[in-house]
């Protein structure tokens, strides 16, 4: 057990309360640690702490457009890997065809996001189907496949050598942001019986990012039951009913949907914007110190951010301030907009990410200047 330094004190000039009624002509940027629940400080400048005119080396802001990714495959084992280290992997999948194999993942818990299209799950458990804005939660070492007749885009984030839980919710309780009995699982029904065969089935294991064949004389999925309290699960964004302060801006570890050893899920969805006069209405900067932060923007515009369209991820690496584009920060003064529409997926790594080689013209290079 550990005990963090907690001294608080006042410096010079400050706000009352963090993120509410700053003084005129000033900036507030956080310095966090843990990723928003430990100590922190709201330092107060004079300019805005992304003022930047240049940035060299690698902890430069960058942002990727993954609409530019072009290959289909049929395995979720050739998705085109994006970010990742040894804790957690992040690949973008295009298919559109039924899969005509199975796998596993042995390395980890699976997490779909669809941002595209929709189709049907057959795994262990049953059959399941999705929908565009639906999270497929796998948990690792599950036979699965997907069927899909049309083009359908994935978000896959591996929790590696470790697994997806739901976060502690404190005071609001267990049933806010949404209640577990939203969560949706496979059921052993006709579609999923009628898939069972006596054909040759081949199962693509994934191990340590190595894949091993086993092929079978019938298909695995053929489950007549099941009981317990391990399975997949679906979730939709719209099922989900994010916290919200009018006087208040709440920093994003309020929108935590799933948890992992070393990083966190978390969805932002539409909501009122806050209202009280001298709240904030945009994120505020903020050095988040321990993480990474990375956002894969799935529709609407995002309130804090300008030039970024749906099926965009931005990379926010720890060490460097971010915060609010400054046409978005001009837009919250005026008070324009009541709610925000974006539908946005939020991952803080604990350690820090890796880039993939990326086809040419993936990358938008231009992104750290779009602050200026």
């Amino acid at each position: 057990m550990f005990r963090w330094i907690s001294l608080p004190r006042v410096e010079g000039v400050a706000a009352r309360q963090a993120h509410t009624d700053l003084p005129d002509g000033t900036f507030e940027r956080e310095l966090g640690r843990e990723g928003f629940y430990g100590p922190s400080t709201q330092m107060l400048h004079r300019h805005p702490p992304t003022g930047w005119v240049n940035i060299e080396g690698p902890l430069r802001p960058r942002a990727f457009d993954t609409n530019q990714l072009t290959e289909t495959s049929v395995s979720p084992w050739d998705a085109t890997p994006i970010l990742g280290n040894l804790h957690v992997k992040i690949r973008c999948w295009h298919t559109y065809s039924a899969m005509d194999h199975l796998v596993r993942n042995a390395d980890g818990d699976e997490l779909l996001f669809v941002h595209e299209g929709s189709g049907h799950l057959y795994c262990d458990y049953g059959h399941l189907a999705f929908s565009e804005g639906d999270y497929l939660l796998i948990p690792r070492g599950t036979l699965w496949r997907i069927e899909t007749s049309r083009m359908a885009v994935f978000l896959v984030i591996e929790a590696s050598n470790s697994s997806y839980r739901l976060p502690e919710k404190g005071i609001v309780g267990a049933h806010a942001v949404f209640d577990p009995a939203i969560l949706d699982t496979p059921k052993i029904d006709e579609a999923f019986r009628a898939q069972q065969s006596e054909r040759a089935w081949r199962v693509l294991v994934k191990r340590r990012d190595r894949l091993s064949a086993v092929t079978y004389p019938f298909n695995p999925l053929d489950a007549v039951g099941w009981q317990g309290t391990l399975m997949p699960v679906r979730l939709n964004w719209r099922d989900i009913r994010p916290l919200m302060s009018h006087r208040y801006h709440l920093p994003p570890s309020a929108h935590t949907t799933f948890v992992s050893d070393r990083f966190v899920v978390c969805t932002f969805c539409p909501r009122p914007l806050e209202s009280d006069p001298g709240a904030l209405r945009v994120p505020f900067y903020h050095n988040n110190d321990d993480y990474d932060e990375v956002i894969f923007y799935h529709r609407g515009q995002f309130f804090s951010r300008d030039n970024i369209h749906p099926g965009m991820m931005t990379l926010h690496p720890a060490g460097i301030t971010h915060g609010p584009h400054p046409k978005a920060l001009e837009a919250a003064k005026t008070r324009s907009r009541a709610e925000t529409d974006e539908v946005a997926v939020m991952i803080d790594a604990r350690d820090a990410l890796e880039v993939a080689d990326l086809p040419r013209g993936v990358e938008w290079e231009g992104y750290v200047d779009s602050w200026k």
